[in-house]
């Protein structure tokens, strides 16, 4: 495609593929958050209920808050690991073809210093 020249169909392509990738995030996000959910509910709601400790300093907005943390933490985690799988295989799929090459030649290696060498 030329560098001075965008097509509304590029665009429309572009923007389809943001969706679409924003679309898969979200979805990965929703479920290591359900996971983390149900991860960190059983253990804190078990410890309130068995260690004399945990039943005299965490009430109930104290565990909501642990919930909510870890779920939150694992919802964003997934969600940019997914988007950045993303990107990078897009990024491979659009680069052209003598970057796409990764497999390894011993003449087109370079020859290092000694001291670079294991």
């Amino acid at each position: 495609m030329s560098s001075t020249t965008v097509t509304r169909a590029y665009l429309d392509h572009k923007l389809a593929l943001a969706k679409r990738c924003s679309r898969e995030a979200t979805l990965a996000g929703a479920k290591a958050a359900a996971v983390a959910t149900v991860a960190s509910a059983v253990p804190t709601l078990a410890s309130v209920r068995m260690l004399p400790w945990a039943k005299a300093n965490l009430n109930p907005t104290g565990q909501a808050l642990i919930v909510c943390t870890v779920a939150g933490m694992a919802y964003f985690v997934a969600a940019d690991k997914k988007i950045l799988a993303l990107a990078r295989r897009h990024s491979y799929e659009q680069a052209p073809d003598h970057l796409k090459d990764t497999s390894f030649s011993a003449a087109a290696a370079r020859h290092h210093p000694a001291f670079f060498r294991p």
